[in-house]
């Protein structure tokens, strides 16, 4: 059984104000490094066998202090990597909500794509087999996945059996971490935009009384 932590970023200047896509050269702002300076804590329970990374800078800054602490190798992935939103990419969140097509991506995701980009859908299938790659390769652990909010929420919409019209409804928030765990395909999923301790995903002790040794 895998243990997969998909991990969003932590937060940026323009988290929540502008369509950034996969723009590159967007950093963690002051908060968004206490984010993950954080993440090494609340981890400190859990072993990692393995750490993988959209190839953003918002994303490897994120994993940066578990790096280090861990002496783990980022490996990194374009299918973790947020979606491209074509000709939105630089806007301003606030005008495109003025717009009717707006609606579409709230209430019709499934049937939407950007404008000289992606459709999340396609976005979707893109997150949800790098997962899936992930886990078969590494059948049994944790891995720690750092990447987006809108690829965790359809990552999660798929592994819930959750319609795509239906993934605004998850919220992802900065810095925080989802839990699931594929077994032979089967997903469970333990927890959904954490932000604070996650000491119960650490594995249980071994409470099994140690063998008496008999004298011979």
């Amino acid at each position: 059984m895998t243990l997969l932590l998909l991990v969003r970023h932590g937060i940026t200047d323009v988290a929540g104000k502008v369509l950034t896509g996969q723009t590159r050269g967007v950093h963690l702002n002051d908060r968004g490094r206490e984010q993950a300076r954080a993440l090494v804590e609340r981890l400190e329970r859990v072993p990692v066998r393995a750490l993988y990374s959209s190839p953003l800078e918002r994303c490897r800054e994120t994993a940066a202090p578990l790096v280090r602490a861990r002496g783990l190798t980022v490996r990194v992935r374009r299918d973790l990597i947020e979606p491209d939103f074509g000709e939105w990419t630089g806007r301003s969140i606030r005008q495109l909500a003025r717009t009717k097509v707006w609606r579409s991506v709230q209430h019709a995701p499934s049937s939407f794509r950007f404008p000289g980009g992606e459709s999340l859908r396609g976005v979707q299938t893109r997150a949800v087999d790098a997962v899936r790659a992930i886990a078969a390769e590494h059948p049994r652990g944790t891995v720690v996945v750092v990447t987006h909010a809108d690829v965790i929420r359809l990552v999660l919409a798929d592994l819930a059996g959750l319609h795509l019209d239906l993934y605004q409804r998850l919220v992802v928030d900065p810095g925080s971490v989802s839990a699931v765990t594929l077994d032979d395909g089967r997903a469970r999923i333990l927890k959904v935009n954490d932000t604070g301790d996650l000491g119960s995903l650490a594995p249980a002790p071994d409470r099994r009384p140690a063998r008496r040794k008999v004298a011979g």
